[in-house]
């Protein structure tokens, strides 16, 4: 089968020939049609994550059909021919609160989805919502899962609550957005583009504002009529602190990322008297994927795609999303 993998950091990604995987007990064996790009990737290529091993097959998201069952698979795993998605968090572990020491997300050391075929443990392969594509599906596991665990799971978003999503474009933002907006919460966004704005309001988002505007905080906070109940954001950094002004008394600030770097000069009488609570988050339990699809389901909800690439050319798949023009997932088209 071909396979798209990195030998060395610093390195362009090349697709090669290696061995079709044979599914062993409790593992099913899926043909990938779709697999997306996540930030993640990037990083790896870059040296920029944790306990880097190479080389590997890149990818932690994949859609495609049950190709075939090992021995002892579970009676209620999907059948031979199903249309199915793959949850990427691998050994969570049995604490819902946290995840286990041995927790990895797939794509890195375990071989991912920028492959034609995989094999993984039956627990982790989920039937496809029935109204999405194969890279419709593709796009949702990651960003799904992480932005439901941290809307909900952690910061409890409620109906009617005013909600900010920073830095909308990539892929958990804009789900953040969709599955917020779906659950009846009043939504906004801050970008650096316009453009991006303005499709964040298309796909139900009350308004934004570009967060490098002077004052954006009290401009925004004078647009939506008050103060955020819950902020749900993945640059950190030196931005962090005026996330703080942006929220109400009382409020939840949830972040699952930390593009900017770490958080300088936090007052904290900025958190303590505004009753503030910070919380961080990380992809998410079995139950939050679960909870996930059935919400999509339900709803309907269609991950945006920016771009489709076919395997072949992963690389400039990976320089499109390390360009940051993105608004929605990049997705490769496996033959």
């Amino acid at each position: 089968m071909q396979a798209l993998q990195l030998d060395a950091i610093h390195q362009p990604a090349v697709v090669r020939e290696v061995p079709t995987p044979t599914p062993g007990p409790g593992e099913i064996l899926v043909k990938l049609h779709a697999a997306a790009l996540n930030h993640r990737d990037v990083f790896i290529q870059q040296g920029k994550y944790a306990g880097i091993k190479l080389p590997c097959t890149l990818g932690a998201d994949g859609a495609g059909e049950v190709a075939a069952h090992g021995p002892d698979v579970p009676a209620d795993a999907p059948a031979v021919g199903t249309r199915v998605l793959i949850n990427p968090g691998l050994r969570w572990g049995t604490n819902p609160r946290a995840q286990a020491r041995d927790f990895v997300v797939l794509g890195m050391p375990d071989p991912g989805t920028f492959a034609e075929y995989i094999t993984l443990p039956a627990q982790y392969i989920r039937p496809l919502p029935t109204h999405l594509s194969f890279e419709q599906g593709a796009a949702l596991p990651l960003a799904g899962l992480t932005a439901y665990r941290a809307a909900f799971t952690r910061a409890k978003v409620q109906p009617g609550e005013r909600v900010l999503v920073t830095g909308v474009g990539g892929g958990v933002a804009i789900t953040a957005v969709q599955l917020c907006v779906a659950r009846g919460a009043e939504v906004w966004v801050t970008s650096s583009s316009e453009e991006k704005i303005a499709r964040a309001q298309a796909l139900g988002a009350k308004g934004g504002i570009n967060y490098n505007a002077e004052n954006w905080v009290k401009a925004l906070t004078h647009q939506a009529g008050g103060a955020f109940d819950v902020i749900v954001d993945s640059a950190a950094g030196a931005a962090f602190g005026a996330l703080l002004d942006a929220a109400t008394p009382g409020g939840r600030i949830v972040f699952y990322g930390g593009t900017l770097g770490n958080i300088p000069d936090v007052p904290p009488a900025k958190i303590f008297w505004k009753q503030l609570s910070i919380l961080g988050s990380t992809m998410g339990t079995a139950q939050d994927f679960e909870d996930m699809l059935a919400l999509v389901s339900e709803k309907k909800l269609v991950p945006v795609i920016d771009e489709i690439f076919p395997l072949a050319e992963g690389e400039a798949a990976l320089r499109r999303l390390d360009a940051g023009a993105q608004f929605g997932k990049v997705v490769l088209k496996i033959a």
